[in-house]
């Protein structure tokens, strides 16, 4: 097989540099907040900043590496996020018979876009897996709750696979379309993007919020913060967009508008999901943080809808 390096950009490397910056001050004020409150635990928050170094690290090393490093790297978070999604929702004991097809899937999905076999890779999930599926579980020959069933394994199939799968595909766009950041640069940017809106939806809806948008999904978000959040987002997206992707001022205001977005869908849309289980976390893999599903819960929604938006006007 042939390696192929990334093509990495000075901006990818002082987009690297900026976020080391923006770690090194947040581990810098945990130390001094725990140091002037002793009576204070912060134990949460350091657990979360040190998270954050290793998930940081993580990217920074594959990004720098290789993308057949990458696309494994995303093909290892669909495995990671299925195997927590299969282990917490109900399933039927004959299901189990047939829980080796959602993984056999994944490979197969991960191999389109390393073939960069577009056409098979946008329609093997929606299409051949969503019909063949059902017709593995007909033959365990259970009837009892199989709408369910299926239901709910084909949705853990397209956000715990096809979704991520779009950020493995961004890596092999072509490279001169983007040479403010080529296929690293989207993906960082996306990440950037995605984690940004939610700290910020959060931070505005501790500062400002007053107004619950879903009180019964999830109680502590806000209007003011979802409106925070999305206005704060777009605009980093103004400012980093021409460094990182080759889109113009109003798709960057666009994007940012889209991830900001998505991003809330995709996080209450899991919270919804949780209460429906009656869990907190979905896994105890990231300290600080829970599982990989609760990382990459908005980005389950912004990465198609970001992919799609960015294939559509540059490619």
């Amino acid at each position: 097989m042939k390696w192929t390096f990334n093509t990495l950009t000075p901006n990818v490397l002082y987009t690297f540099g900026g976020i080391l910056t923006a770690l090194l001050l947040a581990t810098a004020v945990a130390a001094i907040l725990a140091y002037i409150k002793k009576d204070s635990d912060f134990t949460e928050l350091k657990l979360r900043i040190r998270t954050w170094w290793l998930l940081v690290g993580l990217i920074a090393a594959v990004l720098l590496s290789t993308v057949e490093l990458s696309i494994v790297f995303f093909a290892l978070i669909s495995v990671l996020a299925l195997y927590e999604f299969l282990s917490l929702i109900e399933l039927r004991k004959p299901d189990r018979k047939v829980l080796w097809v959602p993984f056999l899937v994944i490979p197969i999905q991960y191999l389109w876009v390393y073939m960069e076999w577009y056409g098979m890779y946008i329609v093997f999930i929606p299409v051949y897996a969503f019909l063949f599926f059902p017709l593995a579980m007909v033959s365990i020959g259970e009837t009892r709750g199989f709408l369910r069933a299926v239901g709910t394994l084909q949705w853990g199939l397209m956000t715990c696979v096809f979704s991520i799968s779009h950020g493995a595909y961004l890596m092999v766009l072509p490279p001169e379309t983007n040479p403010a950041g080529g296929g690293p640069g989207l993906v960082l940017f996306l990440l950037l993007l995605t984690q940004f809106n939610d700290v910020a939806q959060y931070i505005w809806g501790k500062l400002l919020g007053r107004h619950p948008i879903t009180p019964r999904v999830s109680p502590k978000k806000t209007v003011e913060g979802f409106i925070g959040g999305m206005i704060t987002t777009t605009a980093l997206s103004y400012f980093l967009a021409p460094f990182l992707t080759p889109l113009n001022l109003y798709e960057s205001l666009g994007a940012g508008l889209l991830i900001g977005f998505s991003g809330f869908v995709g996080d209450v849309t899991l919270s919804a999901v949780k209460r429906d289980i009656q869990v907190k976390d979905s896994g105890t893999i990231l300290p600080g943080h829970g599982g990989i599903l609760d990382r990459v819960d908005s980005l389950t929604f912004t990465a198609p809808l970001f992919f799609h938006f960015i294939y559509y006007f540059r490619y």
